[in-house]
């Protein structure tokens, strides 16, 4: 009923003079919330978007933006308007699209996706097999995603098509998929672990650990740290290294342990001589989503990749 009041807002007013592209350029400040930024999306010059913005202020008789910042906030107005606007938008844009559309097997695309070490080791190849079957002609960019925060603000410029990994933040602007869940395995040398399918506690607090850090810190493993702290114990990190692909390498022949997301582990059983055995105590697992903006329902040839996604996870959850 909300939204149907708010749509009548608009439709009740003299439509002769409502430009549409003043309705673009609302939707493009209300989600860049920066001048700047919003003129460079939409291909206006900054000067044409300060005048949109003094348009769209005298059509609705509300400052809509307000300075904050180096940015602009929303006024209450301007986000009782987001969605009744967003969805004339959409409505439009699907009424003129000359052809919605979309054979895999003969489009050409280029789509631009930021990941974790986690998703190139692990979700990436089987994407990538997919792609190379069922559309061969779309070309994938693989971005590296090491802070979170600017990668985000990078797909909510349309810079990026998708961001894939853990511990991903939240936008107002985004949408974010589930695609499964991972959990924490050890790996130890393979003849050093013996066979052994769990490691004891004693074994885990005394044994030199190999620490995978892209940010050169502690990084995630601080939470071992806590449950070993609940017994009375410590460990010590004997080496820690940048790059995940490191670690097996260093545990091989060595009498290190290194804790780990369990697929990952498993792949490495196959190219360094390790094991993967059970900590000795549960540790949290952690899901690994799938982000992209709420734009992507709007192009096609996203919505059959952020698809192809998906089913190239459904196969890693087994």
């Amino acid at each position: 009923m909300k939204l149907i009041i708010q749509i009548g807002i608009i439709v009740t007013m003299n439509l002769s003079a409502v430009d549409l592209n003043l309705l673009v350029a609302f939707e493009a400040l209300l989600e860049e919330r920066h001048v700047t930024r919003a003129a460079e999306r939409i291909g206006l010059a900054q000067p044409s978007m300060s005048s949109a913005l003094r348009r769209l202020r005298a059509l609705f008789g509300d400052e809509l933006f307000l300075r904050a910042g180096a940015g602009m906030q929303p006024t209450q107005k301007a986000l009782a308007l987001a969605a009744p606007i967003g969805e004339a938008l959409r409505q439009i844009r699907g009424a003129l699209a000359p052809d919605q559309s979309f054979d895999p097997s003969t489009a050409r695309r280029r789509i631009t996706i930021a990941t974790t070490d986690y998703g190139d080791l692990v979700l990436v190849p089987e994407l990538t097999r997919l792609l190379r079957t069922e559309a061969p002609n779309i070309d994938l960019a693989v971005r590296p995603l090491t802070d979170a925060t600017a990668a985000l603000a990078k797909l909510e410029r349309a810079e990026l098509d998708t961001l894939i990994g853990g511990h991903l933040p939240d936008s107002p602007r985004c949408v974010r998929h589930r695609l499964f869940e991972e959990r924490f395995v050890c790996i130890r040398d393979a003849t050093r672990a013996n066979g052994s399918e769990r490691l004891s506690l004693e074994d885990y607090a005394t044994l030199p650990h190999a620490l995978f850090s892209a940010a050169g810190g502690d990084g995630l493993p601080s939470v071992i740290d806590a449950l070993l702290a609940r017994h009375a114990l410590k460990r010590r990190v004997a080496v820690t290294l940048a790059h995940v692909v490191a670690v097996p390498f260093a545990v091989a022949s060595t009498d290190l342990v290194a804790t780990m997301a369990e697929r990952i582990a498993r792949r490495f059983t196959e190219v360094a001589d390790v094991a993967v055995v059970t900590p000795p105590f549960d540790l949290p697992d952690f899901a690994i989503d799938l982000i992209h903006t709420r734009r992507a329902a709007e192009d096609p040839a996203l919505r059959w990749f952020l698809g192809a996604v998906s089913r190239s996870a459904g196969r890693l959850r087994h």
